[in-house]
């Protein structure tokens, strides 16, 4: 069994898909374990896009995702390599070039 979004994750998630009107459930009888992947996967039509979808959120929030990464509690690996970058870039504008650092270095990825 996933992790059950939390109130955070909800408000982050329906930020991201608006168009979801607030449900998390993947269509296969089951909630999405984590946030961005399905954003990725389902959601955004391009890189373009999920990019666009990204820069809706705050450094607060972006600062939450990253956390959860760290804690094993949210996946970037799976999304596809230019929306993972994306993601990164992301934390590195609104946070800082240490904790994308950290982020890499935690995922095992090399650049």
């Amino acid at each position: 069994m996933g992790r059950v979004f939390s109130e955070t994750d909800m408000r982050i998630f329906n930020k991201l898909v608006p168009e979801a009107g607030g449900s998390t459930d993947s269509g296969a009888g089951h909630s999405f374990p984590f946030i961005l992947r399905p954003v990725s996967h389902r959601f955004a039509e391009s890189g373009e896009d999920f990019r666009e979808r990204l820069s809706r959120l705050d450094t607060e929030e972006v600062e939450y995702l990253a956390d959860l990464v760290l804690s094993n509690q949210e996946d970037i690996m799976s999304l596809d390599e230019e929306d993972t970058e994306s993601f990164l870039d992301l934390v590195e504008d609104k946070i800082s070039f240490n904790k994308r650092r950290e982020l890499t270095r935690h995922l095992g990825i090399v650049g």
